[in-house]
């Protein structure tokens, strides 16, 4: 290791001054220096052999990264997850590992270009079929195949996905039929470019001055 070679050097040196040195002060502080860095350098740790070094890299392999941008598809018998991945085809095939559960997944891919990534799905929407599931790599991407349990038509891929759905749409959906229409003519304001929100400020407007003309009971 670096640190070894650091204290050999050191040893060297001071075995150099020793030779040089005449004050028996002097040469009994080498002397000591010496013996320390003897004993230090005894008690390295033996270097790994080249194989465990490589072995230990390849699993580490840097730092690890989350993946978060993927892209989904599915067929009747399959969800199929998207994840452009560079380079991911030179990779030996056992760095590319996924774990399927009835309802998760997650995929671990070791050393590509020194980084390690990962990416996780909890919580999917449906059940799948453990040992009916796989994975296959193509070129610069993985392509993960989960097999549903029943052939039915998935609106998302997650509980979360679809839990956040219904809250949106039970924002637009509430009890007062105005106040959805409000939620809705918000929206598109919020979203529409200056003819979309000059047509929604005279509509708002003209409402509201029919409202003081007592054409609407005022409902404030």
């Amino acid at each position: 290791s670096l640190f070894l070679s650091q204290l050999q050097k050191d040893l060297e040196e001071v075995k150099e001054l020793l030779t040089n040195a005449t004050r028996k002060r002097v040469r009994d502080v080498l002397v000591a220096e010496k013996q320390k860095l003897e004993l230090e350098i005894k008690n390295q740790p033996p270097p790994k052999p080249k194989d465990v070094v490589e072995e230990e890299k390849s699993s580490l392999g840097g730092y690890t990264v989350k993946i978060n941008n993927y892209g989904w598809d599915q067929s009747d018998k399959f969800v199929k997850i998207y994840i452009s991945l560079n380079g991911v085809q030179k990779l030996p095939a056992e760095n590319v590992q996924v774990n399927f559960t009835e309802r998760s997944f997650d995929l671990l891919v070791k050393n590509l270009n020194g980084k390690n990534y990962t990416m996780t799905f909890n919580n999917l929407l449906k059940p799948i079929s453990v040992e009916g599931s796989s994975r296959k790599i193509k070129t610069d991407m993985i392509l993960i195949m989960c097999k549903k349990k029943r052939e039915e038509k998935w609106d998302c891929l997650t509980q979360v996905e679809k839990e956040s759905k219904e809250k949106e749409k039970a924002a637009y959906d509430t009890a007062d039929p105005s106040e959805g229409l409000m939620n809705i003519l918000k929206k598109m304001y919020a979203e529409g470019d200056d003819e979309m929100k000059r047509t929604i400020n005279k509509a708002w407007v003209e409402s509201r001055e029919k409202q003081y003309k007592g054409d609407i009971p005022m409902d404030i």
